[in-house]
């Protein structure tokens, strides 16, 4: 790839150097809404097309390489085509793909998830996050008699109907920091899921808990994400979790962890590096180590009742529930991560967002590192960032110029500045994204003044 030069915009020098990704967007036009079948790879002004990885990096077709720190929004913990991962899918491939029947790797991976996450007593296998979020919701529904659902401002829980609320309202529409209003995420939304949706305040508890007490004889469960992770990774504060989960405990109401992201900042996730443990926690991403699995479970009373024994009990199937190949992978891939693994990857992730945000100093922009473990996102604003909010007040241009601009340098992260590290990064790997971040704020940096940063 030729190097971009400051007199080109960075758009300009993707597309010069993108023209079978431009072709192939333009045949898919053709065949798929937008060119794409998932909303979250496409941007403008056409999506990179992948064509092979390995380790830390991808190849697009084009043949350009560029190391991939987003590892297909942080499901690839063990980077593309881990040894023990594909041959683990190829022993599996040799004994068949999937039956209408149980089967053992799901028993042991089952059993991997209740020994490494704190809460789980019992678990059920899906085959997405948005599912497991779907299915938590219905549980806790079914178990304490009451319909509404609380959802923090912000936070993601996939795509069903009861999950599309509040996740980036219109801040016109949104009402009060303290008291936000449920807002449809999409045209399509059902309005039963905005009457049955309260909207809470994130890494706020005081206003948290006077609109819980509020509505506590109507609230089923609260789902909360311990970090919140499309919205732009940041962590909640151990104070506040701890309060959330004191609170729901007095109430009476359902704590529902989505660990679908925060799974791999420590071997139990978010409620074992916070030490708080949720009645129900969903999961997906890197327990399919790249395969599609979701999962969720918890506190034994509470799975039970989707046990078909019972005369009562809440229905759950899927085709491709418990699906042996993403069994074997999951499985393989949980292995690899031992304590000492997490303690890599976390000091790693300490180390971007440390000298990420020196060289944001050293040019004096302003900008936000936010994190944990091993994800970073990067937001351009002077405010701190640790709610929906203030996320918002980024500057969406300078997001969409860094992510560009990093694709032309060789970096490949998500369009909304967030990362995720692997284990074969080396430090050179990391000292390679903060060259290029440096670089194209070297690049851009004129148009930025421009901008107010």
């Amino acid at each position: 790839m030729k190097a971009p030069s400051k007199t080109e915009t960075a758009e300009a020098t993707y597309i010069r150097t993108t023209p079978r990704s431009r072709a192939l967007y333009e045949q898919a036009c053709r065949v798929m809404p937008g060119g794409t079948t998932r909303t979250t790879v496409y941007f403008a002004p056409y999506p990179l097309y992948i064509e092979r990885g390995q380790g830390a990096q991808v190849w697009d077709v084009d043949g350009t390489s560029r190391l991939d720190f987003i590892g297909n929004y942080s499901a690839l913990i063990l980077g593309h085509a881990h040894p023990k991962v594909t041959a683990a899918v190829a022993a599996q491939l040799e004994r068949g793909t999937s039956v209408a029947a149980a089967n053992p790797m799901e028993v042991q991976l089952a059993e991997e998830l209740c020994r490494r996450i704190p809460s789980l007593d019992m678990v059920r296998f899906t085959n997405s996050g948005t599912e497991a979020t779907m299915f938590a919701m219905r549980v806790a529904r079914s178990y304490t008699g009451k319909q509404k659902i609380a959802r923090f401002e912000g936070g993601y829980h996939g795509t069903h109907d009861f999950a599309e609320v509040s996740t980036r309202p219109d801040l016109e529409l949104a009402g009060s920091a303290t008291a936000p209003n449920p807002v449809a995420d999409s045209a399509g939304t059902p309005q039963v899921a905005l009457s049955e949706t309260v909207v809470l305040p994130y890494n706020d508890l005081g206003s948290v808990e006077r609109i819980l007490r509020e509505h506590r004889r109507e609230l089923a469960a609260v789902i909360v994400e311990p970090v919140i992770g499309a919205g732009g990774v940041i962590p909640a504060e151990r104070e506040f979790l701890e309060g959330l989960r004191s609170l729901t405990r007095e109430l009476g109401i359902l704590l529902i962890f989505d660990e679908v992201i925060s799974l791999r900042i420590a071997p139990g996730g978010a409620q074992d590096y916070y030490g708080v443990m949720p009645d129900l926690t969903t999961m997906a991403k890197i327990i399919g180590g790249g395969l599609p699995v979701g999962a969720f479970g918890g506190r034994a009373d509470l799975m039970e009742l989707l046990d078909p024994r019972r005369p009562d009990s809440v229905p759950h199937g899927g085709t491709y529930n418990g699906a042996p190949l993403g069994m074997a992978a999951g499985l393989a891939t949980l292995r690899e991560l031992t304590p000492e693994v997490y303690a890599d990857l976390n000091r790693k992730g300490d180390k971007v967002r440390r000298e990420l945000r020196a060289v944001f100093d050293a040019h004096d922009i302003a900008a936000q590192v936010t994190g944990i473990g091993s994800l970073f996102n990067v937001h351009f604003t002077s405010v701190p960032v640790r709610d929906h909010r203030s996320m918002r007040t980024s500057n969406p241009q300078m997001s969409r110029d860094l992510f560009l601009g990093l694709l032309n340098h060789g970096i490949l992260m998500a369009p909304r500045a967030m990362g995720a590290i692997c284990t074969p990064m080396t430090d050179e790997d990391l000292r390679a994204l903060v060259t290029a971040v440096n670089e194209v704020v070297d690049e851009r940096e004129t148009e930025w003044r421009e901008l107010g940063a």
